[in-house]
C-alpha cells in the first residue's frame, strides 16, 4: 500500500517531504504534484522503478523519460546545451515545459532514447517539487502521470492512492497542481521541434 502524504502547497512540512525523499532513496516510485500535473518519480539509477512505470503507463523503449532537476546547473550535468539552446531554456525555466537534448554520460543509458541517445528535463516551477528535489540532492527520473486509454493525466491525490494503491510506495498531495502536460520541445536536431503543446507558451519557439 501506498503511503499518504498531505503536504502543505506553500510550506511544505520538511518532516514529510523527508520521509518521502527516503522511500524514494529506498527504491521507491512516488506520485507527486508539479505545476504541470502528476508525476511518477524514482531515483536516477533505481531500474526495478523505471519498470513500474513503464508497466503503469504501458510504455515501450522509445519513450523519452524526464530527469526533473532543481535547478539550471544541475540539470547541465545530464544533458548538452550549446550557447543558443542555453539562451532559449534559461528563459523558460522554472516552468511548464520539458526539453529534450542530448544526454551527457551522467546518465544511465537504459533511460536514452534508443537511436538519438536524448533525454528529456525539466525544471518545475512548484513548491513542493522543488523542496522535494533539494532534500533529494539530484534529479528525479519521471514521467508524467497519465494512464493507459486515458486521455487527461491524473490530477487528484487521493483517486490516484486509491487507483494506483498497490503500484506505489507514495503519494503526495499537496491541493491543486497544474491539470495539462508540458509543453515538450526537441532541441536535439538543428532546429527545435515542438513535440506536444501543453501548459507552457510556444511562441518563442515557433
Amino acid at each position: 500500500m501506498a503511503k499518504y502524504f498531505d503536504v502543505h502547497p506553500d510550506n511544505p512540512q520538511r518532516r514529510s517531504i523527508g520521509q518521502v525523499v527516503d522511500i524514494v532513496r529506498g527504491g521507491g516510485l512516488i506520485a507527486y504534484p508539479t505545476d504541470s500535473c502528476f508525476a511518477l518519480g524514482c531515483q536516477l539509477g533505481n531500474k526495478d522503478g523505471i519498470d513500474r512505470i513503464r508497466t503503469i503507463r504501458h510504455l515501450d523503449d522509445r519513450h523519452h523519460f524526464t530527469l526533473v532537476c532543481q535547478d539550471f546547473a544541475q540539470l547541465g550535468q545530464f544533458v548538452h546545451v550549446d550557447n543558443a539552446v542555453f539562451r532559449a531554456i534559461k528563459a523558460s525555466t522554472p516552468g511548464s515545459y520539458t526539453f529534450i537534448l542530448p544526454a551527457t554520460k551522467e546518465v544511465p543509458r537504459r533511460l536514452l532514447h534508443p537511436k538519438k541517445k536524448t533525454v528529456g528535463v525539466r525544471i518545475p516551477d512548484h513548491v513542493v517539487t522543488q523542496a522535494l528535489l533539494s532534500e533529494l540532492g539530484e534529479p528525479m527520473l519521471s514521467s508524467t502521470l497519465l494512464l493507459p486509454d486515458e486521455e487527461e493525466p491524473m490530477t487528484q491525490g487521493w483517486e490516484i492512492k486509491d487507483l494506483l494503491d498497490h503500484s506505489l510506495d507514495a503519494v503526495i498531495d499537496s491541493g491543486d497542481c497544474g491539470t495539462e502536460p508540458t509543453t515538450v520541445i526537441d532541441f536535439s536536431a538543428d532546429e527545435p521541434e515542438i513535440v506536444r503543446r501543453g501548459a507552457g507558451d510556444v511562441t518563442r519557439f515557433e
